[in-house]
C-alpha cells in the first residue's frame, strides 16, 4: 500500500467565505468577452488522482478522532487498470484514531460539473460494511454538499451511484468527494475498502426526480417577530437503472425557495425562514416551499407570525436559547444513552436505556452558558413519545433545579404518570410552572432532569419552551 501525502481540516465548514464585487459607473462588459470557464473533466482517481495534486486528500480533523494513516493505494487489489485507493479503517481503540475519512478536493479553480448527472466509482471491502460518501464538501462553504450515509459495501466489487441533484449549480466545485468509515456495522472490528475508477459520469438514465423539504411533510409552526426558523430534512431522490431509488442529503443551495405571504415570512438561499411581521388584513400565515431543479419539492412550512413570550430549550418552532448539553452523562450511575437527533426533517432528543438524564442550560464545564430567569414565564410546555409499552404503573419525575449548585439551591417536581402517556404516539403538556412542587423560585434555572428509574427506557422528547400565558 502506497501512502498519499494529506492535510487535515476539521469536520465543519468555516461559515462566510468573503466575496468582493467590483462595480464600474462607466460601462458594462464588452460583447467581445468571455466569461470564465473552469475543467470539465469529471474523472478522479483513473490509477491516479486526475488533474490533481499529490495533496487533494484532506483528511478530517485528528482532533474529533479521524485516523489519517489508514489512506493510500493498492496496486494488487483493483477492478480495472492497475491500482485503486485503499482505505484501511481503523479500530474504535486505535490510539491514532478511531475512524477515517475526508475529502478528495480540487486545489485549482474547480471543475465545471455542470454537464454530469452522477458521481460513480466502483468499491469493496474486506467484509460487509456500511460506510457514508457523498461530494461537494470543501472545507470552505460546502454550498452544494451531498451525501449517502447507508453505502452497504460487499467483498465483490460493485458499480454504486450518486444523483447530482441539479448539475446546473456545479458549475466551480472543488469538492469532488467525499468519505466517512468506522466500525459500528462491523462490531468493532477493523477492515479494508478498495475504491476505483472513481469518477463524474453523465448516464442520462436517472429517472423520477422526487426533492424533499422537511421530510417531505406538511408542517405547521407558530414563530414570533423576528426570529428564524430553518427548513431541514432536505433531500433529493433519484431512480437507478436498476429500477432501485437512492436518497441522498442535499444542501439548502440546491433548492428554489418560496413565501406565499412575504408580508408574514421571508427565506433565504440557505433554507433560514424569517419571522418578518404580522401580515397584512388579519393574515398572519405564510407557506413556505421549494422546487428543485423546477420540480416541486414534497413538504411544507405554514408559519403562522405571534407574539408570545417564549424562552425556548429545544425546538425547530423558536429560536432556542444556548443549552450545554442534552445529556449530562453521570457516571458511573447513568446508563442513558442518546441525544438530539433529526428525524423524518424533524429535530427531536431521543433517549435510549433511560433512568436518568439531564438537559443542563448552566454551563458547568465553564463555558459562557448562562442560566434561564424564567420569573415571568407561566407554563412549561413540552412533548414526549414513549418507544416501546406503557403500563398506568409506569412514570416520567421531571425536576427544575435553580441555583442547584449553590448552597440555597432550590429544586422543584413534578410527575408525568403512565396513565397520561401513550405508546409510540407524541403527548403533548402544557404545564403550570407553579405545579412543580418546591420550585419557590426560578431566576436561575439551570438544569433539567428527566428519571425513569428504567420504568420508561426508550424515550423521545420535543418542543420544549417556556412561555408566558397572556
Amino acid at each position: 500500500m502506497k501512502n498519499i501525502n494529506l492535510k487535515y481540516s476539521i469536520i465543519l465548514p468555516l461559515i462566510g467565505l468573503i466575496s468582493v464585487v467590483m462595480i464600474s459607473c462607466e460601462r458594462g462588459f464588452s460583447d467581445d468577452v468571455e466569461l470564465a470557464t473552469f475543467p470539465t473533466n469529471g474523472d478522479i482517481f483513473i490509477d491516479d488522482p486526475v488533474g490533481l495534486t499529490d495533496e487533494f486528500f484532506t483528511s478530517f480533523d485528528p482532533a474529533t478522532g479521524a485516523n489519517t494513516n489508514g489512506f493510500g493505494t493498492d496496486n494488487n487489489e483493483v477492478y480495472e487498470g492497475s491500482a485503486s485507493i485503499r482505505i484501511d479503517v481503523p479500530a474504535p481503540n486505535d490510539p491514532n484514531g478511531g475512524y477515517i475519512g475526508g475529502i478528495f478536493k480540487d486545489r485549482g479553480d474547480g471543475r465545471d460539473l455542470s454537464g454530469y448527472d452522477a458521481l460513480t466509482f466502483w468499491a469493496k471491502a474486506s467484509t460487509s460494511a456500511i460506510i457514508e460518501v457523498g461530494f461537494g464538501s470543501d472545507f470552505i462553504e460546502d454550498k452544494y454538499a451531498v451525501g449517502f450515509g447507508n453505502l452497504e459495501l460487499s467483498t465483490a466489487w460493485k458499480k454504486y451511484i450518486i444523483p447530482i441533484p441539479d448539475p446546473t449549480k456545479l458549475v466551480q466545485e472543488r469538492g469532488l468527494f467525499l468519505f466517512s468509515a468506522g466500525t459500528q456495522s462491523t462490531n468493532g472490528a477493523s477492515y479494508s475498502f478498495w475504491i476505483d475508477e472513481l469518477r463524474f459520469e453523465s448516464l442520462g438514465t436517472l429517472g423520477g426526480p422526487r426533492p424533499r423539504i422537511l421530510g417531505g411533510q406538511d408542517q405547521t409552526a407558530q414563530a414570533n417577530i423576528d426570529t428564524s426558523v430553518p427548513l431541514i430534512g432536505l433531500s433529493y431522490t433519484a431512480n437507478l437503472p436498476n429500477g432501485q431509488d437512492i436518497t441522498v442529503s442535499a444542501k439548502p443551495s440546491y433548492f428554489d425557495f418560496e413565501t406565499s405571504n412575504p408580508f408574514v415570512a421571508s427565506v433565504d438561499d440557505l433554507g433560514i425562514v424569517t419571522v418578518d411581521g404580522p401580515g397584512q388584513g388579519g393574515d398572519n400565515t405564510a407557506v413556505i416551499t421549494a422546487s428543485l431543479g423546477g420540480v416541486e419539492a414534497e413538504g411544507s412550512l405554514t408559519i403562522e407570525a405571534v407574539d408570545i413570550d417564549v424562552i425556548s430549550i429545544f425546538s425547530d418552532v423558536f429560536a432556542n436559547v444556548p443549552v450545554d448539553n442534552y445529556n449530562g452523562f453521570y457516571q458511573p450511575f447513568q446508563t442513558t444513552l442518546g441525544g438530539a437527533v433529526e428525524e423524518n426533517g424533524n429535530n427531536i432528543i431521543d433517549y435510549t436505556m433511560l433512568n436518568f438524564v439531564a438537559i443542563e442550560f448552566y454551563g458547568r464545564d465553564g463555558s459562557d452558558v448562562e442560566p434561564i430567569n424564567a420569573t415571568d414565564m407561566s407554563h412549561l410546555h413540552i412533548e414526549f413519545r414513549v418507544n416501546e409499552n406503557v403500563d398506568a404503573s409506569d412514570y416520567i419525575n421531571m425536576e427544575l433545579h435553580n441555583n442547584f449548585t449553590l448552597p440555597n439551591g432550590i429544586l422543584g417536581s413534578y410527575q408525568i404518570s403512565g396513565t397520561e402517556l401513550l405508546s409510540n404516539e407524541w403527548v403533548e403538556f402544557d404545564i403550570p410552572l407553579s405545579s412543580f412542587n418546591g420550585l419557590t423560585a426560578r431566576d436561575a434555572l439551570g438544569m433539567m432532569l428527566f428519571v425513569t428509574d428504567n420504568n420508561i427506557a426508550n424515550l423521545s422528547i420535543d418542543n420544549i419552551y417556556f412561555y408566558a400565558e397572556n
